[in-house]
């Protein structure tokens, strides 16, 4: 789990420049969109509301939910 320096760090980014990439098939009004950000870390926000939260993953974090998600940790 991530510090609560790590995760202060990581919100206090400015966004404003930071390329948003979301799967090429998707919906463009309303998709998941992430943001690679430095060290590895990511932000996550809806396309629906682009100035909205932005939900920010530390690598570790990240690495944990795509791992699980390739594991199927979310199937139903």
């Amino acid at each position: 789990m991530a510090d609560a320096r790590e995760k202060e760090a990581l919100y206090a980014l400015d966004l404003s420049g930071v390329e948003w990439t979301a799967a090429p098939d998707s919906d463009p009004a309303n998709r998941v969109e992430i943001a690679y950000l430095p060290e590895g870390a990511v932000a996550m926000r809806n396309s629906a509301d682009p100035d909205g939260p932005v939900l920010r993953y530390t690598a570790a974090e990240w690495r944990a939910f795509v791992l699980g998600a390739r594991d199927g940790e979310f199937d139903i």
